[in-house]
């Protein structure tokens, strides 16, 4: 038989036959809730026979039946009430299991984020996109028909969105442009490695929302529920509905730290930081400048993560102060990567290999992080090596630096425009467009593109975007495309990076000439780009709709062809 499970104290199916019971039983089940009114299907048994065949098997029964299509709120609060009175775990069923997974959803609003909601549902096997706005609505049926209408609404406040909405504006400054952001907070996070060495501080990475936010562009402040691209519209938590002509998606990734046991509990103490978060970054220092001895872990989790060089720029700049103050000698290094090489492309890994070797850090392939004692300082990980059945391993350490695992949103995930595999936004890697919504574009770190997830893409996916939506605009069809580049200053030692520029298959990018910048070796040129020049690029250009050195690149259907 069919059964889905909602949550722990929840699964729905569809109709059951009295026959059926002795397996749910087995499976755990005490309760089973009857959905569906009696007499809806010719084969279906009637409420009196279920629950006379529940009472045989010490089964609890209870009717809440409701008519398909037809959920009132009576039905809502009545299914709410029977899932806490009944002993659980509790079975569900009508007959496809929809109304179940509908009653539960809707007896949860306003007790869960929507996203929440509709990704339980999902991972049950119902798509409930459908009803989010009344979820988005406490679970009753929207009246307010009031609704805010943009040419262009933008999903994200962070770099991409920003920059997008800059880069339109300086296109077509009459153009009606929100962005939909809830924090008030704007980060340069690519400054964060440098916070964690001490090089910058943590309030030089931060400015306001509103100062940033292009004028001329509204700023919607809340919290995104749900999608319906077949009516042009975003849902907003609290039931706001915006429509808009064009959509960009751009709201980043999430960092989801409570994937590692037991990681939540000490992140902040005994020794566990991140530069992933503004708050963590300055502990970072602080441990780095107060260890004098024992061992240092730094770990990177499965791909894609964002910045995927940022884990190691921790681990080298921390080694390099350990270097400097004579204390290296006294420090075990480890860098434990869920991955099989120390970085993608692999034109700069023998110089990242060098400073490997002059920091004598052991690099351990195949270790995926999945708990962390802070207490016993200890952390343990799944090693998953080709070929061998997994272990796992266990580690001590004084200070361990945590890169995070990384997914898509969950009102992302759960979304229309989300793809099958992973819950990242579908788009065509060049044009960034919607795969299947004409008037949908995404860039930034939440698309499926196979390029590396940096401020330095977004920078380049911008203008793209904006010069797509502008052919769009005017009839016409995509003129700009986005090269897959990326690219990831890797901070070696204080005073010299690597600066691994790269787009699509791993095809190097380098913006300079060789002769003035050779990005496969340490230089000090790369480390003033990267500490002076590149954050005021950051905040004056790429997110004024100053396009330096971002340029798109012609759509495939408009690039000049060679002739012999």
């Amino acid at each position: 038989m069919d059964v889905n499970k909602i949550t722990d104290r929840l699964s729905v199916g569809p109709q059951i036959k009295t026959t059926d019971i002795p397996e749910l039983k087995s499976k755990g089940f005490r309760s089973i809730m009857v959905n569906r009114p009696d007499g809806e299907g010719g084969d279906q048994p009637t409420f009196d026979e279920i629950r006379a065949a529940a009472q045989k098997h010490g089964l609890e029964a209870r009717y809440v039946p409701v008519e398909t299509g037809k959920v009132q709120e009576s039905d809502v609060a009545a299914f709410g009430a029977a899932l806490e009175d009944l002993p659980g775990p509790v079975y569900a069923h009508c007959r496809s299991g929809t109304r179940s997974a509908t009653l539960w959803a809707l007896s949860q609003a306003g007790r869960r984020p929507v996203s929440e909601i509709l990704s339980h549902a999902k991972s049950a096997g119902y798509d409930l996109n459908g009803v989010a706005r009344r979820i988005a609505n406490g679970g009753r049926v929207p009246t307010d028909t009031n609704e805010t209408r943009y040419d262009v609404v933008i999903v994200g406040g962070g770099a991409a969105g920003i920059a997008t909405a800059a880069s339109l504006k300086s296109r077509r400054d009459s153009l009606s442009i929100a962005i939909i952001e809830p924090a008030e907070v704007h980060y340069y996070q690519p400054g964060w490695t440098m916070v964690g060495a001490g090089i910058f501080t943590a309030d030089e990475t931060a400015k306001t929302m509103g100062a940033l936010i292009p004028k001329g562009v509204a700023w919607i402040k809340g919290a995104v529920a749900a999608f319906e691209p077949e009516n042009d519209a975003v849902i907003l938590e609290g039931c706001r509905v915006v429509k808009y002509d064009r959509l960009v998606v751009c709201p980043g990734l999430k960092l989801d730290w409570g994937v590692v046991e037991g990681l939540t509990d000490t992140l902040g103490r005994n020794g566990v930081t991140s530069n992933y978060r503004y708050d963590l970054a300055p502990y970072t220092w602080q441990l780095v400048q107060e260890m004098q001895r024992g061992t240092a872990l730094f770990t990177q989790p499965p791909m894609p993560i964002k910045c995927a060089g940022a884990p190691q720029k921790a681990m080298y700049l921390s080694a390099d102060h350990w270097h400097r103050e004579s204390r290296l000698k006294d420090i075990d290094i480890h860098f434990a990567n869920a991955g099989g090489v120390l970085f993608g492309v692999k034109d700069y890994v023998p110089a990242l290999m060098e400073y490997v070797k002059k920091y004598n850090a052991t690099l351990d392939f195949f270790h995926n992080l999945v708990a962390v004692d802070g207490p016993a300082k200890t952390a343990t990980f799944k090693v998953t090596k080709e070929g061998e059945a997994p272990t796992t391993r266990t580690m001590s350490f004084d200070m361990l630096h945590v890169c995070p695992p990384q997914t898509a949103p969950d009102f992302i995930r759960v979304s229309p425009l989300a793809d099958d595999a992973a819950g990242w936004v579908d788009v065509d890697q060049h044009t960034l467009r919607h795969k299947r919504y004409d008037n949908v574009w995404s860039l930034g770190d939440v698309m499926n593109a196979p390029n590396a997830k940096t401020a330095a893409a977004a920078r380049k996916q911008a203008p793209t975007v904006a010069e797509n939506i502008m052919a769009d605009l005017k009839g016409s069809s995509a003129v700009a495309s986005y090269d897959g580049y990326g690219s990831c200053p890797l901070t070696v030692e204080r005073g010299k990076i690597v600066l691994a520029e790269f787009g699509y298959g791993g095809a190097l990018k380098p913006t300079f000439p060789k002769w003035i910048l050779d990005g496969t070796k340490p230089t000090r040129l790369a480390w003033a780009l990267k500490a002076q020049i590149l954050p005021p690029i950051y905040w004056q250009g790429m997110l004024k709709g100053r396009e330096w050195m971002a340029a798109p690149g012609l759509a495939p259907q408009d690039a000049p062809t060679e002739t012999a």
